[in-house]
């Protein structure tokens, strides 16, 4: 069984819940964090974690993309929900210096508030950080992190992960990253400590190759039941089983979200 670390199932792209979820169970996936990507998503967040309890843990954030978005009053509205969901975790949180707007000195205070709201409810936060590495540590100098986070779909270097480990980072593979002309990334991943490594699908998103699209969908998007081939081609690529990676996956999904 496999939990998948970090979703977006609440994303209109992905259609109907109901069937998706069926298929995600028939495919192995146990459970999964749902991640919120702005304020309009918490709520279709909080009803798909209601509707299903024993599936879908709810994480709620504002993604760096989004940071115009937020609205006065934001950071109370983040605290209520975490309050009323002691399961509820940050994210889809971060920093992105790939795209131009909205800037990083816009995503920045976005960032740092969050960082705060995790660290006071002692929450996981799932962090995204795209090409904005230094800017990621200097955040972290204003506003230390909670004692664990995911670095999501992690794409780094060897140098920064052992910078984030001692922080509490973990760190989780999607599928996009088997595509051979992403081999650096297994290689990180091949020298990462094992109970640090989590398996993802950031599902709309980072669709994997052909061979490891299990439930293909319309106009390339990724169905997150394929997380069952994406970690079956993680195990084979870092010299696992498949049982291997199951238990690992599984002991440090629960320790990076208790």
């Amino acid at each position: 069984m496999w939990i998948d670390s970090h979703n977006h199932l609440q994303d209109p792209r992905l259609g109907g819940k109901t069937g998706i979820i069926h298929a995600m169970r028939e495919a192995g996936v146990d459970r999964c964090v749902v991640n919120a990507t702005r304020e309009k998503d918490w709520g279709d967040v909080t009803r798909l974690a209601d509707d299903h309890p024993d599936f879908i843990l709810p994480a709620y954030g504002i993604h760096p993309w989004q940071a115009h978005s937020a609205t006065d009053g934001w950071q109370e509205r983040l605290r209520n929900l975490l309050r009323a969901d002691q399961r509820a975790t940050v994210g889809e949180i971060g920093l992105d210096q790939w795209i131009k707007q909205p800037d990083i000195h816009l995503q920045m205070p976005v960032f740092l508030d969050q960082l705060e709201i995790a660290r006071d409810l002692d929450r996981t936060v799932t962090i995204h950080c795209l090409k904005a590495w230094e800017a990621l540590f200097d955040a972290f100098k204003q506003q230390p992190p909670p004692s664990r986070f995911l670095m999501h779909s992690f794409g780094g270097s060897v140098e920064i992960a052992r910078r984030l480990i001692p922080l509490g980072a973990c760190f989780s593979f999607s599928g996009y990253f088997l595509d051979p002309r992403k081999a650096n990334t297994i290689d990180v991943f091949r020298q990462l400590p094992a109970d640090r490594i989590l398996v993802e699908t950031d599902a709309p998103d980072m669709l994997p190759p052909g061979d490891f699209i299990s439930h293909p969908l319309v106009e390339n998007r990724n169905h997150p039941g394929n997380l069952d081939a994406i970690a079956s081609g993680l195990a084979t690529r870092l010299g696992l089983s498949r049982e291997e990676l199951a238990r690992l996956t599984d002991e440090n999904f629960r320790r990076c979200f208790p």
